[in-house]
Parts: structure tokens; C-alpha cells; sequence
């Protein structure tokens, strides 16, 4: 049963980021763009692999979560701290993984700055330690 657009409103905006970080760690990509808005600009660290920026929900799930799932195992972003400041929710997390192609684990700390407006997400920027990333996806 899908949550609607007067329930998503309703929600703080550490909620709908809250339930944006279940459905990524469930695979649900339709209940992850569900907390996205049609607008959204989701950009991933420069040096990240996937760096750069996307735009609409299935932009980001095509371009983030689907390669991801692509390249790495049980890829999960571990949310701990939610500082909130109105709409502005800053989560600092931590990625684990399995890279598929070197075997080797991830494990780095990453900060995420979200924009939450009307109960979807507008804006997202990650902040990362790419170069832990490029470890794990190096042989060696």
C-alpha cells in the first residue's frame, strides 16, 4: 500500500528522508522515487564513480541506485545522525559494500545535505570519501 501525496506533506522532512534511506536499503526503487520530486537535483560527490548530477526520480534511480546495484553487493547507506534545520536535513551515514568485480568490502563515513519541500526531496548532495570507494573497486 503506497503512502499519498497528503501523508507524504504531512511528514517531517528527517521522516521522508528517513523513509527515502529504507526503500534504497530495501532495493524499492518505487517507493525511494516516491520521496523524490519531479524537480529533484540529486548530485553524487565529483570522484565518486557516479559522480555528477541527476535530475527526476528516474533519473537518479537509473543513474545511481540501479548502477550501484550493478557494481556492488549489499550496497546500504547507514544513516546514525539527522541534524535538521527546517527543510534542510544533513545525515551523516556510513556505505558498506561488496564490490563485484575486486571482492573487496567498503566501509567510509559520507555526510548527505538534503532539501525537503512539500514532503518530496528537492535537492541532495552527497559528500564522500571517493578515494575509499576507488580502493574497494581496485584489484590489488
Amino acid at each position: 500500500m503506497g503512502v499519498t501525496a497528503a501523508q507524504l506533506a504531512q511528514d517531517s522532512p528527517a521522516d521522508v528522508v528517513r523513509r527515502q534511506y529504507i526503500a534504497s536499503a530495501a532495493g524499492d526503487l518505487e517507493a525511494l522515487r516516491a520521496t523524490l520530486a519531479d524537480d529533484v537535483e540529486w548530485t553524487e560527490t565529483a570522484g565518486f564513480p557516479l559522480g555528477g548530477t541527476y535530475r527526476t526520480p528516474h533519473g537518479v534511480t537509473s543513474n545511481v541506485m540501479e548502477k550501484l546495484a550493478a557494481d556492488w553487493d549489499d550496497w546500504i547507506a547507514h544513516d546514525d545522525t539527522y541534524v535538521v534545520d527546517g527543510e534542510r536535513v544533513v545525515v551523516l551515514a556510513r556505505y558498506t559494500a561488496r564490490n563485484k568485480a575486486t571482492g573487496r568490502q567498503l566501509n567510509v563515513r559520507v555526510a548527505h545535505a538534503f532539501v525537503v519541500r512539500g514532503g518530496r526531496i528537492v535537492r541532495f548532495e552527497q559528500f564522500v570519501d571517493s578515494a575509499g570507494v576507488r580502493d574497494a573497486m581496485t584489484s590489488g
